[in-house]
């Protein structure tokens, strides 16, 4: 469904954007580029203008300064209908008095398109998301997952250029969420249209984007693949906003070419990998995801190894998350999966031991 131009005309384009409201900048300085045929997810908390950025991409939002391009060309002064980009918003906007048919072909009647096409094009559109049985329905008629999908279909019915969606599950329940975000990654990976993706849930962008741009206070902070960025985070922010994270505040003890050594409250710790410190005595900043730390029993081995005391455990179904007080350093939190374990006791004296790949060293924000 997806037009067949080539990857340097479809790849959308940000250099240098920005939109004030008077004093207040909403977005500041965002460049940024969507390859055809990505999934690119924009993430951040609240007021951090990733809802703006989008608006300016689909021409909703004038930029204050800077350009946007689709392939070579400027499109930062069209308005919306003339750029070709399908919009899929949070309450979904169907007609009420439509049918879910008539709610898809309006897009391609508004166009002037001729009644044969339009009878075609409708038909392998709610193909694509698997709504043919429900055309003559109303939207009155549907479940929330129906009506989203209808919302899809009319966005994707006039062959847009790129799909942008402005948190399009966040209506939904928990079960229901789930799974449409499993049928919007099957869709676009059948339609190899690029996907512009706003939410702020992080388990949301995890598991659907090809990469991740995330925002705060209105600056792109990093943007990168969810595996880079969930195990490589940039910055303390990226590492504590995009899931659980220890973080260690640490002086630099020596460097090697395979790694460092850094020093904490106290214990001297190992980094190996390919992220690299400064010199002796500089401090350092290490994140250390919390399912990167083992309990140790007295015969295991590990890199970096210390003792503690259980001070809370919480049961998650398929995991503990444990608080232990390590001497010098304080709270770490630790998962560890439910069925390998008994149930932790509080008090308990235990030791604790991850990798020395598992803890990276992140700027201060």
């Amino acid at each position: 469904m997806a037009g067949t131009d080539d990857t340097t005309t479809r790849s959308l384009t940000l250099e240098r954007v920005s939109k004030h409201y008077g004093p207040t900048m909403a977005v500041n300085d965002v460049s940024l580029r969507v390859a055809q045929g990505r999934f690119v997810t924009l993430l951040g908390p609240s007021g951090s203008g990733k809802t703006t950025l989008l608006m300016m991409i689909a021409g909703f939002v004038t930029p204050s300064d800077g350009e946007i391009r689709l392939g070579a060309v400027p499109i930062g002064h069209l308005p919306p209908e003339k750029r070709n980009f399908g919009m899929v918003f949070q309450g979904y906007a169907l007609f009420p008095h439509l049918t879910v048919a008539e709610n898809v072909a309006f897009p391609l009647k508004v166009r002037h398109r001729p009644r044969a096409e339009i009878a075609a094009a409708v038909r392998q559109a709610l193909d694509a998301v698997q709504l043919s049985s429900l055309a003559e329905r109303m939207p009155r008629q549907l479940s929330g997952g129906q009506q989203q999908r209808a919302a899809l279909a009319r966005a994707l019915v006039f062959q847009p250029h790129l799909l942008l969606l402005d948190e399009p599950l966040s209506a939904l329940d928990k079960n229901l969420r789930g799974d449409m975000q499993a049928e919007l990654k099957h869709l676009h990976e059948r339609i190899g249209l690029t996907f512009i993706y706003v939410t702020h849930d992080q388990q949301e962008a995890l598991s659907m984007s090809d990469e991740i741009a995330i925002l705060r206070d209105g600056r792109l902070v990093q943007q990168a693949a969810p595996q880079t960025l969930y195990e490589r985070p940039a910055t303390r922010f990226v590492a504590g906003f995009l899931g659980r994270s220890n973080f260690l505040e640490a002086t630099v003890e020596a460097v090697a070419p395979e790694g460092f050594a850094y020093r904490c409250a106290g214990h001297v710790l190992r980094h190996a990998g390919c992220a690299k410190a400064g010199m002796a005595g500089e401090l350092v900043l290490m994140t250390l995801r919390p399912e990167k730390i083992r309990i140790l029993a007295p015969d295991d081995t590990a890199e970096n190894r210390l003792a503690g005391t259980i001070a809370t455990w919480t049961y998650l179904g398929l995991e503990y998350q444990l608080t232990v007080d390590v001497p010098g350093i304080g709270p770490l939190t630790v998962s560890t999966p439910t069925w390998r374990r008994a149930t932790p006791l509080v008090g308990a004296a235990i030791e604790i031991g991850w990798d020395a790949d598992a803890a990276v060293p992140v700027a201060e924000d």
